[in-house]
């Protein structure tokens, strides 16, 4: 049920944040549009046990590769991400995660940070081997590209992997 609230729609991710903002003045009332990602973490540097700690409050940085950094720019207030654990001993989703403040700049270099929240953990963590064998997320982003970081999701993909972890629990 829990799973069923977060699955609201999905942007091309092709657009600018700018044309997305624009957009989501335009509707108006007519409702809130919501963007689904998929953001990496190797447990050994930030795992979901860190995440849920202070409130489950963090900031997102460090991200150094620039088409990573473009799609932390096209995140909105609200848009929801899986918290994925990478590296050798753990490839899967544990977690949902809200973003609570779009992109800032931080530092001189160049490199910025989005802020996120805990919404809650998988009921079922959903394991990368699993998801390469569901015939409909054939084509996700992150078997074509599996070292970046930071992946959009179609709102298809996400629904599956939702289902697959049977949804989260507060």
């Amino acid at each position: 049920m829990q799973a069923e609230k977060a699955l609201l729609g999905f942007q091309e991710e092709s657009q600018t944040t700018e044309e997305r903002k624009k957009k989501k003045e335009d509707q108006g009332k007519m409702g809130k549009e919501r963007h689904y990602w998929l953001l990496k973490m190797e447990p050994e540097e930030w795992s979901w046990e860190d995440q849920s700690t202070n409130g489950g409050l963090s900031n997102w940085d460090g991200v150094k590769n620039k088409q990573a950094q473009k799609h932390l720019k096209a995140m909105l207030l609200g848009d929801l991400y899986f918290f994925y654990h990478s590296g050798a001993k753990a490839l899967r989703v544990v977690g949902f995660v809200s973003i609570v403040r779009e992109w800032y700049e931080e530092g001189n270099d160049g490199g910025g940070a989005v802020d996120v929240r805990r919404v809650g953990e998988m009921r079922r963590a959903v394991d990368l081997g699993k998801m390469e064998k569901e015939n409909g997320l054939k084509g996700f982003g992150l078997f074509r590209q599996p070292c970046l970081s930071v992946v959009p999701m179609p709102e298809e993909v996400w629904k599956r992997v939702c289902e697959m972890g049977g949804g989260y629990e507060d």
